[in-house]
């Protein structure tokens, strides 16, 4: 099984992020994202497999360890490999430093094939539209719709989840860091 843990934003910029993804599944150019049920989220990092329980425990230690963080989303970007839309943090020092301790809380689980969420390769976005099923012209038309309607925001990065990634993804457990 394959897991992933996420970083969650306040309900308000919650509700802003998760806006923007209905606006391309209301006009029709795709839900693929919002058929996968997950939140708006950075993954900090993702496993092959996990002993949940003990994963658990370990995230409930590193959240107390942890402050809320502001969350300034400044700018919408594309992998074009995967057709997938997102908008991304600006990210300082310690945002880095978050993701690279949670790591290192979390080293004795299995991250083979997950290079990309591992620390000095992670590109932190949060996911808006996932195009890759969909005729070509939907990754353009959705593309196009977000650079015109995203605006910069700022909120909070207020707890952290264990997900099991299937479809829909299960949110396993959420923890809220220290206010």
């Amino acid at each position: 099984m394959q897991y992933a843990i996420e970083l969650y934003y306040d309900n308000e910029t919650e509700s802003k992020l998760l806006a923007l993804a209905k606006m391309i599944a209301d006009r029709g150019i795709s839900t693929k994202y919002l058929e996968w049920k997950t939140r708006p989220h950075l993954t900090l990092a993702c496993f092959s497999d996990v002993d949940e329980d003990l994963c658990i425990e370990k995230l409930k230690c590193f959240a107390q360890k942890h402050k809320v963080m502001p969350a300034y989303i400044g700018s919408a970007g594309m992998f074009n490999d995967t057709k997938t839309i997102f908008v991304s943090p600006v990210m300082n020092s310690g945002m880095y430093q978050f993701q690279r301790e949670l790591h290192e809380y979390l080293k004795e689980f299995d991250t083979k094939g997950w290079e990309w969420y591992r620390p000095d390769r992670w590109v932190p976005h949060c996911t808006i539209a996932l195009t890759g099923e969909d005729a070509e012209e939907a990754f353009f038309q959705a593309s196009d719709l977000i650079l015109h309607a995203f605006k910069k925001m700022s909120g909070q990065f207020t707890s952290v989840g264990l997900v099991k990634i299937t479809f829909p993804v299960e949110e396993l457990y959420t923890v809220a860091l220290c206010s």
